[in-house]
């Protein structure tokens, strides 16, 4: 049976979980900035932190699904995504209009990855 690994573990959920040789991120948010670009910027260095704790890395992502709170900022979280995201490693992606938790996050990103 495989072992399963948490990390920042915390009373509703884990900001990351290892079963086998898959990486799950929950959804990550940031308000920092208080643009798409930037939120997006922030959140995919959360992401980075995530994935190497885990034992993985960016070019190890399977899926990503991005939510927005408005679609019509699709092309600047795009200016985000594509200047992280590896040449050759970009894994499935879905993008969709979304309500979040809270009204100051812009964008949330969930990746499954690889370890």
């Amino acid at each position: 049976m495989a072992q399963i690994q948490r990390f920042e573990v915390g009373p509703r959920m884990s900001q990351a979980v290892v079963h086998g040789d898959t990486v799950y991120l929950a959804g990550q948010v940031n308000n920092q900035a208080k643009d798409v670009t930037g939120q997006t910027q922030n959140v995919l260095a959360q992401i980075d932190k995530l994935l190497a704790a885990a034992g993985s890395s960016k070019e190890k992502i399977l899926t990503a699904t991005i939510y927005l709170t408005d679609i019509k900022t699709f092309g600047q979280m795009n200016t985000a995504w594509e200047a992280w995201v590896p040449n050759g490693a970009t894994p499935a992606r879905t993008t969709l209009e979304a309500n979040l938790a809270a009204p100051e996050y812009l964008v949330e990103i969930t990746v499954v990855a690889a370890k």
